[in-house]
């Protein structure tokens, strides 16, 4: 898969190196991936949640943190929507973010 913005996981694990290496980790296998339907995704990350719009959202470091990514599936790209804690994660919309 294509993913489009590396950058905004770069700033956030400057902001909370604790979550670099699940984040590289997650990068990583969505980078080798090839997902042309949701099931595809399950089978790696059981506990993503599907969301509207064409979100998921992905569980990080033990559901301390939360990468939402808006998905095109015809073209394999992953845009990265949103990276933050959980409580940042409770206070948002993850089908419109």
């Amino acid at each position: 898969m294509r993913i489009i913005a590396r950058k905004t996981l770069r700033e956030f694990w400057q902001k909370h190196p604790d979550a670099e290496e699940a984040l590289r980790a997650w990068y990583h296998d969505v980078k080798l991936a090839r997902w042309k339907t949701p099931n595809d995704i399950r089978r790696i990350y059981a506990n993503a949640s599907f969301v509207t719009n064409h979100r998921v959202v992905f569980n990080i470091r033990g559901n301390t943190y939360r990468v939402i990514v808006a998905l095109n599936y015809d073209y394999g790209i992953v845009y990265i929507r949103f990276v933050g804690t959980h409580r940042e994660y409770d206070k948002l919309d993850a089908g419109t973010v």
